[in-house]
Parts: structure tokens; C-alpha cells; sequence
């Protein structure tokens, strides 16, 4: 082993991690600087030190709307008094305030192991928002710690206006980001979301939508992103958060649709806590559970990517940037078993959806960028002692949290 070396030993590597053929359950690797130098089985394979996962990867934030619930209230429920909550907020924000915030959150995932991010960025008209300079600001400013991507977050009904959609997109384009809507349910949505496409193609960007963010099973959204998708050729550019109306459609309807995603190439994000919160009577238990369909994507090829969406702030008031929390969530609200089956939720799937040069497959020769968490086995996974973690990045640890 080269001076300097560092080695861990005896760790359990998840079979959806490993970019290795092995039938072992334990491994010894060894980092040198900042690369994987060797992955091996251990000796003897009887007990296990921690779980190895590659550093997560989260593909759906609002750093710009997080740390804001004290001032604006939780809506409990009300999805749409969230965003006018949001709305009136937001007109307060400067530079100097959002900041703070922002780092906050950045400093939370970079300190719970996420290497990479995405966060959609409010943008309700033609003009760029504050928050985008100061995202500008802080991606260079983490450059080499959390690898950071926006999207513009624009209501559809915007884009009816060619000129402002014209100049949303050419401004996302010159700041390097993703052009993104929300939509739901709204009138004229097939021309509307084609004007997004067009905008996309013309700018060469790769879009990212909110969709079918609700319980009605009239919801459409995902059905006509996904044929767009495949009519216009942008198979493996388009990301869909939320679509907690698939989860309510009579099954026949929804695993059509499901198929015309799988078939389009499209990637597909579940967001547990801010759905699971929002979405369903507030009056009584929900039934009704707000997240979409993960399994049944994953049935027909489709590995939806699970992310933390809204942290402390009217969507959802609770919450933190521990991408391994939110894994645990996911694995009991959608059952998601063997826990260990669905770690690329976490790490490979949000890779591959937000283009990112390493996909998180560990192997020799792969980034030194990994989590060791304490956790033996998948039953362990999600109890808090099983949660604390050494975070490694560029092969030196950076913290052992408690």
C-alpha cells in the first residue's frame, strides 16, 4: 500500500453500487488521493463494519425557499396556500438575505455526504430572480465540494407569453441551468408544454418539471411530457418531480403511462416529505399516501431517484438535507424492500438524471467520494445509530457524525 494510503475494511457494498462482479458480501478498499486505488473481498467475511455507499446525490431542492417557516408559517396541507405564502415572501427577498440561507443548506448536505445538487430556483416572471446571482455566486464558491445545477421554476401558464418565455430561456441558457414549469392541470397544457420543448430545443437545454403535484386523477402532465419527450427526440434530457396523481389513477391508466416514461427515457423523482405532508385530508388520517408509483416504475425499467424537495419553510416545515433520512422515509412509505435493493435512489438514479461525469458505481480507479455508514445490514440502515456516518471526500474523511 502506497504511503499515504487509507484503507477501510470490511465494509458491505451494495450489489446496486458496485461496478464489480463479485459474489463477496465484505470489502477492503484502498484510496489513494483521491481515487478508489482497490476494491477486494475481505478476510474473513463474517462481520461487517459499516455500509459503503458512493456520496449521494440530490436531484430535487429549493435552497432559495428553505429556513423560511418561522417568518411564513406551515400550510398544513394546502399545497397552493404554500405558494402564496411563498409568493408574498418572496418579495422581500435580496443577496443578503437569501445567502445566508442558501449556504446553510449547502453546508447541511455537504456535512450528511451529498457530492451533488439540484435546486429549482422560483422564477414567477420574465425577469431573473435575485436568488440567481447568488446561486451564481455559491456555485463557484463550492466548486469541488457540492457540485451544484439549477432550474427555473416558472409557472406554465408563462410561456403562453412568447416573449417572456423566449427571454426566461435565454437567460437559463447563459447561467448554464435547466428550463423548468409547474404544471397542473392546466388549460391549454399540450401547446403550452410544447412551447417549453421548443424553447429547450432552440437553447439547447434540458428540462426539469414540477408535475401531477397533487391527488387528482385527472391530472395529465406526466402522460404529455412523456409523449412530447418521445416526439421531439429529448429522450434522457427530461427529469419529472412529485407526479403524486399517478398514485390515485385507476391502474390501467397509470401503468400505461408509466410504460410511455420508461419508453421515453425520462427520469422520474419522488419527493416523500413534502408529499407525504402536503398531499391528503388534514381533517382525518390520509389515506391516500402522496407519493408516486416507485415500484411500478422500477417493474418497467424506470428507477425513480428520491430527494429531499422543501426543508423548514411553508411546503414542508420539518426536515434537513441528510439524503439518507429521506431514503428511509421512501423505504417505508412506498416499501421499498430490501432497503439495500433501492440505495440507488440515492446515488445512481439522481446521477444519471442531472448528467453527472461519474454515476456513482464504486470500483477501482472510481472517485474517492463515499459515506461509510455504521449500519451492518439493511435492518440497521435507517435507525439513528445506523445513520451516523464517516463522510469521505477526495479520499479524507471530513466528519463522523453522531
Amino acid at each position: 500500500m502506497a504511503r499515504g494510503a487509507v484503507k477501510l475494511e470490511a465494509l458491505r457494498i451494495p450489489k446496486p453500487l458496485r461496478g464489480f462482479a463479485s459474489e463477496a458480501e465484505l470489502f477492503d478498499l484502498v484510496l489513494d488521493g483521491d481515487r478508489v486505488a482497490s476494491v477486494a473481498p475481505s478476510a474473513p467475511q463474517d462481520s461487517a463494519r459499516g455500509i459503503l455507499l458512493s456520496a449521494c446525490v440530490d436531484a430535487h431542492a429549493h435552497i432559495d425557499k428553505n429556513y423560511t417557516v418561522q417568518e411564513v408559517g406551515a400550510a398544513q396541507g394546502n399545497l397552493f396556500a404554500a405558494i402564496e405564502r411563498m409568493n408574498g415572501h418572496r418579495a422581500g427577498w435580496t443577496a443578503d438575505s437569501l445567502r445566508p440561507r442558501m449556504e446553510r443548506a449547502l453546508e447541511d448536505a455537504w456535512r450528511s455526504g451529498t457530492r451533488a445538487l439540484r435546486t429549482h430556483l422560483d422564477w414567477v416572471q420574465p425577469e431573473a430572480p435575485v436568488s440567481l446571482a447568488v446561486f451564481e455566486s455559491l456555485r463557484e464558491a463550492w466548486r469541488g465540494r457540492v457540485e451544484l445545477q439549477f432550474v427555473s421554476l416558472t409557472p406554465l401558464d408563462l410561456f403562453a407569453d412568447a416573449e417572456a418565455g423566449e427571454r426566461i430561456a435565454r437567460e437559463v441558457a447563459r447561467a448554464g441551468g435547466a428550463l423548468g414549469a409547474f404544471v397542473y392541470r392546466n388549460e391549454a397544457l399540450l401547446p403550452k408544454l410544447d412551447r417549453v420543448f421548443e424553447l429547450a430545443h432552440k437553447h439547447g437545454l434540458s428540462l426539469d418539471f414540477h408535475v401531477d403535484e397533487g391527488l387528482d386523477a385527472d391530472a395529465s402532465g406526466l402522460r404529455a411530457i412523456a409523449q412530447l419527450v418521445r416526439a421531439r427526440g429529448f429522450a434522457g434530457r427530461v427529469v419529472c418531480g412529485h407526479a403524486c396523481s399517478l398514485s390515485v389513477q385507476d391502474d390501467a391508466v397509470a401503468h400505461e403511462t408509466l410504460a410511455l416514461c420508461a419508453g421515453a427515457g425520462l427520469h422520474l423523482v419522488a419527493l416523500p416529505t413534502t408529499n407525504l405532508y402536503l398531499q391528503g385530508a388534514w381533517d382525518r388520517t390520509p389515506v391516500p399516501r402522496g407519493i408516486t408509483r416507485i415500484r411500478e416504475a422500477a417493474a418497467r425499467g424506470l428507477r425513480a431517484s428520491l430527494a429531499t424537495d422543501n426543508v423548514q419553510d411553508a411546503f414542508y416545515p420539518y426536515g434537513s438535507y441528510d439524503l439518507v433520512e429521506t431514503f428511509g422515509l421512501g423505504v417505508q412509505v412506498a416499501h421499498l424492500a430490501p432497503a439495500l435493493d433501492w440505495i440507488d435512489s440515492i446515488t445512481l438514479a439522481p446521477a444519471q438524471a442531472l448528467g453527472l461525469a461519474w454515476d456513482g458505481r464504486i470500483a477501482a480507479g472510481c472517485p474517492a467520494d463515499l459515506v461509510v455508514l455504521a449500519a451492518t445490514d439493511e435492518h440497521e440502515l435507517i435507525d439513528p445509530r445506523g445513520r451516523r456516518r464517516s463522510v469521505i471526500r477526495a479520499g479524507r474523511i471530513l466528519e463522523h457524525t453522531a
